[in-house]
Formats: structure tokens, C-alpha cells, sequence
């Protein structure tokens, strides 16, 4: 089993806990028997098969060679993606609790006053359960800086 796949069964695993013990009890409620694990409340059902792994569609445009548009399945690998391995692996050490690496620029950050080229970035999907759609271009430092940080999910277009 991946250290992914554990990772995720325990982040499971505690927000179960979590619903568990903060659910009232009825003073009066009747015991729910451990033989019926389907009756145990706030239970999440197993993942589908189409819900298993993480599936993203990168869209790239105005990066010369590396235009296209890339299919990534991570957790099993796969896709389209000209850098499958390096492409999850970066996601997979951008990805912590509390913290989304598709996350925009926050709202009044101070960029340096730089342009990084015309290339732009679409990418759709789903990544660590959640619904992704993030876009990127490199039209200021904050940008450019954003863009670098998901290379080689997005393509290198440092000069």
C-alpha cells in the first residue's frame, strides 16, 4: 500500500472520529450492533471505482513546444502527460493538510513588476478528492512564481 493511499485512509479515518464524537446521543437511543457495520451512522461509502485516484486535464497555450493539451492520472500513474512521474510526484509533495497547491495568488499580494512570457494554464480535474480549476499565466512575479512552482505538471518556460 503507497504512503498516498495510507495518508488518505488515516485523514479518513480521523474526520470519521471527528463526526463520530461530536454527534449528539439520545439518552434513550438503542445500541447499534457491531454486526451491522452498514447502520453505523456518519460512515462514508467506500469510493467508486470511477472516484479511485486523481485525474487532472492541463491545457497549455502560447508555450511553443509544450502547447497541448495533457490528460494526468495519478494514484494509479497515467495519461497523456509528457511527465507523468515528475508531474505527480510534484503534486504529491505540494499537497498538505490545510494547504490547496492550485491556491491563486491571495487577493493584495505585492508582485514584482515582471513579465514571464505569454504562455497560459488551464487545469481542470480532480487532485486529493477535490474538484480542481485553476488557471495560470506569468504576467507578474507572484504569477510567474505560482507557475514555477508546479513545473513539470506545467511546463518549464524559463528562458
Amino acid at each position: 500500500m503507497s504512503r498516498v493511499t495510507l495518508r488518505r485512509l488515516a485523514l479518513a479515518a480521523a474526520a470519521s472520529a471527528a463526526a463520530l464524537s461530536a454527534a449528539p446521543v439520545a439518552a434513550h437511543a438503542a445500541p447499534v450492533p457491531l454486526s451491522d457495520p452498514l447502520s453505523l451512522p456518519f460512515m462514508p461509502p467506500p469510493p467508486a471505482a470511477a472516484d479511485q485516484g486523481d485525474h487532472l486535464v492541463v491545457t497549455v497555450d502560447h508555450a511553443g513546444a509544450a502547447d497541448g493539451r495533457y490528460e494526468l492520472d495519478c494514484h494509479p500513474d497515467g495519461g497523456t502527460h509528457p511527465d507523468v512521474r515528475g508531474a505527480c510526484e510534484k503534486l504529491e509533495h505540494s499537497t498538505r493538510w490545510g494547504k490547496d497547491p492550485f491556491a491563486s495568488v491571495p487577493e493584495g499580494t505585492l508582485c514584482t513588476m515582471q513579465y514571464g512570457g505569454p504562455a497560459t494554464a488551464h487545469v481542470t480535474g480532480t487532485w486529493a478528492g477535490r474538484p480542481v480549476d485553476a488557471r495560470y499565466d506569468r504576467g507578474d512575479g507572484c504569477q510567474i512564481g505560482r507557475w514555477n512552482a508546479l513545473v513539470p505538471l506545467l511546463p518549464d518556460v524559463r528562458g
